[in-house]
């Protein structure tokens, strides 16, 4: 029997506490999971994406070999046919993600039909959380250590030029 693989795509910039549940939540339900950095030009990461995939590495050493980092090019579902998955996972923090999921979701089974999407909402303490807000607190130096890994709140205190509390 193969082992069932999920992919996980995001910009993860950077990775937060958030990001690290939900993949926790995905190693549950599949063998391996691969995080899929994307390269989004819509976006203008604050973090290069060598630096975002030393920081998932680091973020994801624990899951022993069940959490692997690719960069993704192109589309999702091309990333997922070069592993052979059988999911594509997407957190959900609150119901405003839905309706774009959804689009996705349905663009995606329409480019590969026996790729599912599977939504994993992460822990309550970190529904409201994502990259740009834990960037605009460190930004003006307020305390983001619950919320994003040590190596990670380590990076974003001397990008903005911060000591740690």
């Amino acid at each position: 029997m193969s082992d069932r693989i999920a992919v996980y795509p995001g910009t993860f910039d950077p990775i937060t506490n958030g990001h690290l549940d939900i993949i926790e939540r995905a190693t549950d339900l599949f063998d391996k999971v691969i995080v899929c950095l994307a390269k989004n030009p819509s976006k203008e990461p604050l973090f290069s994406l060598e630096d975002r995939r030393a920081m998932l590495q680091e973020a994801t050493a624990h899951f022993n070999g069940r959490v692997q980092i690719d960069i993704l090019e192109g589309l999702t579902v091309d990333g997922a046919r070069k592993y052979d998955a059988v999911a594509i996972i997407r957190g959900i923090r609150a119901i405003s993600d839905f309706e774009y999921e959804f689009q996705m979701a349905l663009m995606n089974r329409h480019l590969e039909p026996d790729l599912h999407t599977v939504y994993l909402m992460p822990k309550e303490e970190y529904t409201y959380l994502n990259s740009t807000i834990i960037k605009g607190v460190a930004r003006h130096g307020g305390n983001i250590r619950r919320f994003v890994p040590p190596g990670v709140e380590q990076r974003l205190l001397e990008r903005f030029g911060h000591r740690k509390p």
